[in-house]
């Protein structure tokens, strides 16, 4: 064990070099490749697995009542309903601002009075090497019904922002992404009010 009057280490870790990659399957939504890594320590080979996707988008939706718009959905991963912040891939050609605006108003017929960037994030930088970009929506009002398509079907549900510190704490919203999302419209919230 390390003495802890010893300094922490800001030497980075080495980066491992790529031998060979290959293309293993397309998804839909994402492409699965196998990368043969050489380690720098050791020089061995080892397999490791990437999952290539377009930039996402996640949207915080807020009403002028201070209502976030959430949306219920089927996830064939958990096998499960959720409850969500809208989102969806970034189609080739659109930004992410453009994304956001147009991902919330499919998803809940909502159409956003300003959209303002809260930052992106890697999903998760062992597998995934895209992007989640975070929007919040201000002043959302209900302007069309929902656009499900024939493999995405949508319920959208309001809650009071005084709400959402309960539902998060009882696991009412346990998807990550929507967790990071809100915890960055939390900061961003605060920095306002500055």
């Amino acid at each position: 064990m390390a003495n802890q009057d010893e300094a922490v280490s800001t030497v980075a870790p080495p980066v491992w070099r790529v031998l060979e990659e290959e293309h293993l399957q397309h998804c839909k939504v994402f492409d699965v490749h196998k990368a043969t890594m050489e380690s720098p320590l050791t020089g061995e080979p080892h397999p490791f697995y990437r999952i290539e996707s377009p930039p996402w988008v996640n949207i915080v939706a807020l009403t002028e009542a201070e209502e976030l718009v959430l949306i219920r959905q089927f996830r064939h991963g958990s096998r499960v309903v959720t409850l969500e912040i809208p989102g969806g891939l970034v189609d080739p050609g659109e930004t992410p601002e453009f994304a956001g605006g147009r991902e919330l108003l499919e998803e809940t017929g909502y159409r956003a009075g300003r959209l303002e960037s809260l930052g992106s994030l890697n999903p998760n930088p062992a597998l995934f090497a895209n992007r989640v970009h975070m929007q919040v929506a201000l002043d959302c009002v209900q302007e069309q019904e929902i656009q499900n398509t024939s493999t995405e079907h949508t319920m959208v549900e309001l809650l009071p922002l005084a709400e959402l510190p309960a539902v998060l704490r009882e696991g009412g919203i346990d998807h990550a992404l929507v967790v990071a999302a809100l915890y960055a419209f939390d900061l961003w919230r605060r920095e306002q009010a500055l």
